[in-house]
């Protein structure tokens, strides 16, 4: 199958062209971790993405079917953006990322990603698709995936 952009149809290519600047890959975070959905809360990341940047890189991300777009029915100047079944399939890759990322950086006290790396990694990307999938994430939020699974250990105990 050609794709209308990229330069071969290798999988590996295509994961690289996808998500292979910085900031794709940093806005897919902020969406299936954080729950940042609009415009506004994606340039308030602190790792301060240009607002004619992260237009591009949404548009892109749009384009290549991983997120989508929904105009606000209140304001017509407004838009949300949310991950498409495609961009949900990236929730694996975002974890491996996040875990290979763990030991290159010093960890917080209270980081809930250590949190998340000690617990079974099936149950981890299973409740955080099902939470992105009911519009929520990874950690934001009294019913993310990081919640319910804390819960759900606690009960256990």
């Amino acid at each position: 199958m050609k794709r209308a952009e990229g330069r071969s149809t290798c999988p590996t290519n295509f994961t690289v062209e996808t998500f292979g600047d910085s900031w794709s890959l940093l806005i897919m975070r902020d969406l299936l971790t954080l729950g940042k959905h609009t415009f506004g809360e994606f340039l308030r990341s602190e790792e301060r993405i240009g607002p004619s940047v992260l237009a591009d890189r949404l548009a892109r991300l749009e384009r290549s079917g991983i997120i989508m777009r929904t105009p606000s029915e209140t304001d017509a100047r407004k838009v949300t953006y949310s991950a498409t079944v495609r961009g949900i399939a990236a929730i694996p890759l975002l974890y491996e990322a996040a875990r290979w990322g763990m030991g290159g950086v010093p960890i917080e006290e209270d980081d809930p990603w250590e949190a998340v790396m000690a617990m079974d990694r099936h149950d981890v990307l299973e409740a955080w698709q099902q939470a992105v999938r009911e519009g929520g994430s990874l950690l934001g939020g009294a019913e993310s995936a990081f919640a319910r699974l804390s819960a759900r250990a606690r009960a256990v105990v």
